[in-house]
């Protein structure tokens, strides 16, 4: 019998006599050594299963399969990427990390590690020349005893730096312009409407503008973090980290969650704030957005408006009519009110927007949003008609106040009454 067979049987048989062994009582020091033996012996293993595999050839020629991947995923119920990765990190070991290969077979360098070495050290450009891919396969695996993989991850993006500090900068300029081509070249967003309200955007963008939106985001919900009361009120852990129990609703976004929901708000306010002036011309037109919404629903609590193409491929969607008459406080929406046969009464004009020069001066009187108790800033607020413009109020400065996107929203409200104090902020009270 080979021995490799042998083997198998002896481990089989070996833990089959600890099978029913409760490690519960065990002493702690003999617990913490055995947990620490146990992912070596693992890994151990795991590098003999790859070298085993990486000689199967054979093995999936003698039953038709494409590779020993293909054999090992139909045979063991694997998964075929997990199996196909396996085989490369196999043939990896086996013909090219002879070094890695000897540290994963002695325990010093897990499996999940070896995949981030052998990954790194592949990225490397022949052209350094052998001896730096060796010597950073040599380094990578000396790192791996102190590092986990994903500060391997890391490290592996900088190894060139080094072991060849000189070639480095090159490479890396060559690298990332390279990285720049395909990011340009991959670079998708989709937008579809999933009929229940949302819109599901999915997006592979270059880093920069990632970055860009990020940024442009940040802008928003930062200001809303950045009272000490404010933050106060929102779970983080001990890295400063938001844990997404938000309890303050003077946030700007009221116990909302997670800081991907606060990111997904702060995505709807930054396209409130796009001045279409600057934009492509589009239809003939500055880009716009066109709310279409009858005159007597336009005056009531409860109804429904239509944003016309709003989503590519989907014509229209439909809000609320409280919704349409918040949209109608900015300049990016333009209302088009319809009277009963559903002829055209008007459609919004700048006369209904608040100018740039009233925004300045709301910014100097207000400075901040005018809810009772609200300090969002006013640079991050939006300018709100006191007297709808549905029922005649006028776009001028004694008819306007500056809101955050959260009070706004709740203007427009019908489960909440608005009422102004003495000192001109704006008390909110729920409807009962």
């Amino acid at each position: 019998m080979h021995p490799l067979s042998e083997l198998t049987g002896t481990i089989s048989e070996a833990l089959k006599s600890v099978a029913d062994v409760n490690p519960t009582f065990m002493p702690t020091g003999d617990k913490a050594a055995v947990l620490r033996d146990l992912v070596v012996l693992e890994s151990r293993a795991a590098e003999l299963r790859l070298r085993v595999l990486a000689s199967a050839g054979d093995v999936a020629g003698a039953e038709g399969f494409r590779d020993a991947a293909a054999w090992l995923a139909f045979h063991t119920r694997t998964r075929r990427g997990d199996a196909a990765a396996d085989l490369r990190l196999a043939v990896a070991l086996d013909r090219e990390r002879a070094v890695l290969a000897r540290a994963v077979r002695e325990g010093h360098v897990s499996i999940a590690q070896a995949r981030v070495i052998a990954a790194a050290v592949e990225e490397l450009p022949s052209r350094v020349g052998a001896d730096v891919i060796e010597a950073a396969e040599v380094r990578l695996v000396a790192l791996a005893a102190d590092h986990d993989p994903s500060a391997l991850v890391k490290l592996g993006r900088r190894i060139l730096e080094v072991v060849d500090p000189d070639r480095f900068e090159e490479e890396e300029a060559r690298r990332l312009a390279e990285a720049e081509k395909r990011a340009a070249e991959r670079q998708r967003l989709r937008i579809r409407a999933l009929g229940d309200g949302t819109t599901r955007i999915s997006a592979i963008v270059p880093d920069a503008t990632a970055a860009r939106l990020a940024t442009y985001l940040h802008a928003f919900t930062n200001p809303r973090l950045s009272d000490g009361a404010v933050r106060s009120n929102a779970a983080q852990d001990d890295t400063g980290h938001d844990t997404g129990h938000d309890t303050d609703e003077q946030t700007g976004f009221g116990m909302q969650g997670s800081h991907p929901r606060r990111m997904a708000e702060a995505f709807g306010q930054l396209l409130e704030t796009l001045d279409p002036t600057r934009l492509p011309i589009h239809g003939g037109d500055a880009t716009h957005l066109m709310v279409t919404i009858p005159f007597e629903t336009l005056t009531r609590d409860l109804g429904v408006a239509t944003i016309d193409n709003a989503t590519p491929g989907d014509g229209h969607a439909t809000i609320t009519a409280a919704q349409a008459r918040r949209l109608a406080c900015t300049a990016q929406i333009i209302p088009a009110v319809l009277g009963t046969d559903g002829e055209v009464l008007d459609v919004g004009r700048a006369a209904r927007l608040f100018t740039k020069a009233q925004r300045r001066a709301l910014a100097l009187r207000d400075t901040t949003c005018r809810a009772e108790g609200c300090d969002i800033p006013g640079t991050w607020s939006e300018a709100h008609h006191l007297v709808p413009w549905s029922h005649g109020g006028a776009t001028d400065l004694s008819n306007a106040a500056l809101l955050c996107s959260h009070h706004h929203h709740r203007s427009h409200d019908p489960g909440y009454d608005m009422s102004r104090m003495a000192n001109g902020d704006l008390r909110f009270h729920r409807r009962t």
